[in-house]
């Protein structure tokens, strides 16, 4: 058994599941309209590049739940999660995660997305264990911080580190498939990389490095 660890935008579905959500908290009324959608989209230009500072992105972002429940929102994104990201879904996507399963190995989903999206999404592929940017609360309420690392660039690194101390679990074997530049530090710690729909300077690497290169549907 070994270990098989997942990207989750653009690398289990097509899209970006925190670029929908910004999207859904205008349709619901808990962001507001046009210039909301267009400062997001700028963010997720600077991630494309390379040149985003995580941290700005989910202060941003993060403010139309500032006040709000875990169990409000969960209530706002499980029809989401249905509605909008269930039909992006790659197929391929999930055949790969069934031979996993079918070898017996250990699933994990480490995304730079908040963890109350990723958790959500995952559970709908059938995958319990999520490394994701924690939230903090107050008072039972969303303060619209983050808490601890974030899962970002190096950031995943450090806290898989963590979670394979926590599970006394091995690297050992491992696979990591992302389609993102952003993944290279993680993709370079593991047995068995893969560059899924990579992105022009990953997939330079992968070709560079011998690495498989997946395009997925």
């Amino acid at each position: 058994m070994a270990l098989a660890i997942f990207d989750l935008d653009e690398t289990l579905i097509h899209g970006d599941c925190a670029s929908l959500w910004t999207q859904e908290m205008v349709k619901i009324g808990w962001a507001d309209g046009d210039s909301f959608i267009a400062h997001e989209q700028e963010l997720m230009r600077q991630y494309a590049a390379g040149t985003l500072a995580m941290e700005d992105y989910m202060a941003f972002t993060l403010s139309p739940l500032v006040g709000r429940t875990p169990e409000e929102v969960a209530h706002v994104v499980e029809p989401f999660v249905e509605d909008v990201i269930e039909p992006i879904f790659y197929s391929d996507a999930s055949r790969t995660l069934a031979t996993h399963r079918a070898a017996g190995d250990r699933l994990l989903v480490i995304s730079a997305s908040a963890h109350f999206l990723v958790s959500a999404i995952a559970e709908r592929f059938g995958i319990d264990e999520v490394l994701a940017i924690d939230l903090e609360l107050q008072h039972g309420f969303y303060s619209g911080r983050t808490q601890g690392v974030l899962t970002y660039r190096e950031g995943k690194v450090t806290r898989l580190h963590a979670w394979l101390a926590e599970q006394s679990e091995s690297l050992a074997g491992a696979s990591f498939y992302s389609d993102s530049r952003n993944d290279l530090p993680l993709l370079q710690l593991v047995d068995k990389p893969y560059a899924v729909n990579p992105d022009p300077t990953l997939r330079a690497h992968a070709e560079q490095a011998g690495w498989p290169i997946l395009s997925w549907r």
